[in-house]
């Protein structure tokens, strides 16, 4: 039987050469996981990056093995067990979510609301809601109990919050969505696609898809570009995600999507040079954690 050690593997890491892990009473720490990765960040007190470092979970079968080889992960990784950050926020990845206007949100309903996007155990979930700086509806999701309360007690000292990713992905969108009223943006997750639309700063549309093979991509934005009454011909792409420039499915995109451009870094952070190395689209959810409150 596999151990649980060697069930999350480091696929990126860099360091600025000027973090200084004396400081991290001054710094955020942004942590991100999903069903299948795990990823962090460190942003000092002039929003630049220290760290970031992306995580697969590879070998995990369900929820018990990710939790537990999260905790091998933290428990050989003294900074991420530190409880004197300045603040921690945590995204959650899950398809159990639900956006409503914020005239509507009552605290008291947030379980009704979501049973009717979503089966809810809440003997192993926990119902949680956060909200947007630059847009109205309010995102109601549910995480697993154990690894709230985890994470709960661990930075109990710290300021911290829970959010989920398509909060992150909304704002930082609206942060850096064009003028245009003809862009669509994507941003391509592990196995999942999110597609949003944005106008005249509001957004107007959010959804998450599950991916299994490279034609649901295609298909799903052709959907949505329809449902939308977008032209195919007209409307500019925006990618962020786990895809490469250069890679064959960047030009398969190429090949039947026309107008595609990839997305920028954030504008709330700055990035020494040493994170060159990574392509300027890739981790944005995790970076536009940064920007909620």
């Amino acid at each position: 039987m596999q151990t649980a050690a060697l069930n999350y593997k480091l696929i990126k890491k860099v360091k600025d050469d000027r973090f200084d892990d004396e400081q991290l009473h001054n710094h955020s720490l942004l942590i991100q996981t999903g069903a299948k990765d795990f990823q962090l960040a460190v942003v000092d007190g002039e929003n630049r990056l220290m760290l970031i470092e992306d995580y697969a979970m590879g070998n995990v079968q369900s929820h018990e093995e990710l939790l537990h080889a999260l905790k091998d992960l933290f428990d050989a990784h003294a900074m991420l067990k530190a409880g004197f950050w300045k603040e921690v926020k945590i995204g959650i990845k899950s398809n159990k979510f639900c956006q409503l206007p914020s005239t509507l949100f009552d605290e008291k309903n947030v379980e009704d609301y979501l049973r009717q996007n979503a089966t809810i155990d809440l003997s192993k979930e926990k119902i949680l809601y956060c909200s947007n700086q630059k847009n109205d509806p309010i995102t109601v999701f549910a995480a697993q109990n154990d690894l709230y309360e985890w994470l709960s007690v661990l930075y109990q000292n710290t300021s911290h919050s829970f959010f989920h990713q398509s909060a992150a992905l909304i704002e930082g969108i609206l942060n850096e969505s064009k003028s245009g009223l003809n862009t669509l943006y994507i941003y391509v997750d592990r196995f999942k696609l999110h597609i949003l639309s944005v106008q005249n700063g509001k957004l107007i549309y959010y959804n998450q898809f599950p991916i299994k093979q490279f034609s649901d991509y295609v298909k799903y934005i052709m959907l949505v570009l329809k449902g939308l009454n977008l032209d195919q011909q007209n409307s500019e792409i925006v990618l962020w995600g786990y895809i490469g420039k250069n890679s064959p499915h960047s030009q398969e995109f190429i090949k039947y999507i026309r107008n595609v451009t990839f997305g920028s870094r954030p504008k709330n952070l700055k990035f020494g040079y040493l994170f060159d190395e990574v392509q300027t689209h890739h981790f944005f959810d995790l970076f536009s954690l940064h920007l909620l409150k």
